[in-house]
């Protein structure tokens, strides 16, 4: 997930990219991408803040019977992804055991040492089914730049299913997680495409769903000499339809609203979901794909849990015609098929500009 929200030096770097953009950019990128910005000006605010309370949506009421009680739900849902694009998920029915294990099993991965775990550092393409990495070398203890201070292990879980093999119990967990957050996802898939006047089915159609990425990554925040010269992840949207996070004990999310970063306070056992720039796009900018990022601190180790759902690699995804003539609009966004837009987010253009804004079409 690439950073977007910051401001840098710049250089001029000729971008090569595909048949359907073509171009020339000024781009803000140090040597080896590193990446310079300012410290943040928004405020920062608890979620304990009714002004600043993050929705909670109860799963549960989206399969009842109550016909009121699902009228009420599906309107709170799409009230929480018109306003905020983050809501808290309860009643989702996965275990505290299931989630305890994926979160050991995480733990134990990124306690392997060096040497094991360099075992599965992937390649830039977006396709690679199994990626370890780490930016930790890029510490910038005294000097004006901050610097990504994590590292990760992403696995393409669906449609074919990829895992490190080790340690042990690893993959099994990752499995049974994600067995379960894809039960989940695909309720709340259609729930959304309902909030949108559409058929329920209508965005699992749209994206090719039963063939769509999911994506399973960890991020690992050990604590770090000099938070205020680093940041977990820079701000930033999610790809994809809709993402699945959740943490261990310690804070560190923090979700941009009305102009200021709300810090996650987990409620106990639920997930927090956000939507990602791909529901921006097939809502035609109705919901939004919102900037959040991740600080660190210098006491305690954060793990976060990242269970991303996306259309089938080559879907071309664009917004929903039967929305569209509904509403009265033309689409904000050409068709691009969703592998050509991850290795967009990729590029140098979207350290400059948000990728979203970068494909937007000119009205």
């Amino acid at each position: 997930m690439a950073g977007t929200d910051h401001d840098v030096s710049i250089m001029s770097v000729k971008v090569v990219s595909d048949d359907w953009l073509d171009t020339t950019v000024s781009s803000s990128l140090a040597s080896k991408y590193e990446i310079t910005v300012k410290p943040s000006d928004e405020e920062v605010v608890d979620s304990n803040h009714s002004e600043y309370s993050i929705p909670t949506i109860d799963i549960s009421l989206l399969t009842s019977g109550d016909l009121h009680q699902r009228s009420k739900i599906l309107h709170d849902l799409r009230k929480a992804c018109k306003e905020w694009g983050f809501f808290q998920l309860a009643n989702h029915g996965i275990s505290d055991s299931v989630m305890k294990k994926l979160m050991e099993a995480c733990e134990s991965f990124f306690s392997m040492t060096e040497e094991e775990k360099i075992e599965f550092q992937g390649s830039t393409d977006v396709m690679e089914p199994i990626n370890y990495g780490t930016n930790f070398d890029c510490n910038a203890m005294g000097s004006s730049k901050y610097f990504i201070w994590r590292a990760f292990i992403k696995m393409l879980v669906h449609p074919q299913f990829h895992s490190p093999y080790k340690p042990q119990g690893f993959s099994e967990a990752v499995e049974e997680y994600c067995e379960r957050t894809r039960e989940i996802s695909t309720v709340l898939m259609r729930a959304i495409s309902e909030t949108l006047g559409l058929e329920a089915n209508c965005l699992e159609k749209a994206t090719n769903w039963d063939e769509g990425l999911h994506l399973l990554a960890s991020n690992y925040y050990p604590p770090c000499p000099d938070p205020d010269q680093a940041l977990g992840l820079l701000p930033h949207t999610d790809s994809g339809l809709i993402n699945f996070i959740f943490q261990n004990d310690v804070g560190g999310l923090q979700i941009l609203h009305k102009g200021k970063y709300v810090r996650w306070k987990a409620m106990p056992n639920t997930i927090i979901v956000d939507l990602g720039d791909h529901m921006q796009i097939l809502s035609n900018d109705l919901y939004k794909s919102v900037t959040h990022r991740a600080v660190v601190n210098n006491k305690n180790t954060r793990i976060s849990i990242v269970s991303g759902h996306g259309p089938a690699a080559d879907n071309k995804v664009a917004p929903i015609p039967e929305l569209l003539e509904a509403l009265g609009q033309a689409p904000a966004y050409p068709g691009i098929p969703y592998k050509e837009y991850l290795k967009l987010r990729r590029s140098p253009q979207s350290v400059l500009k948000a990728t979203l804004d970068i494909i937007r079409l000119k009205q």
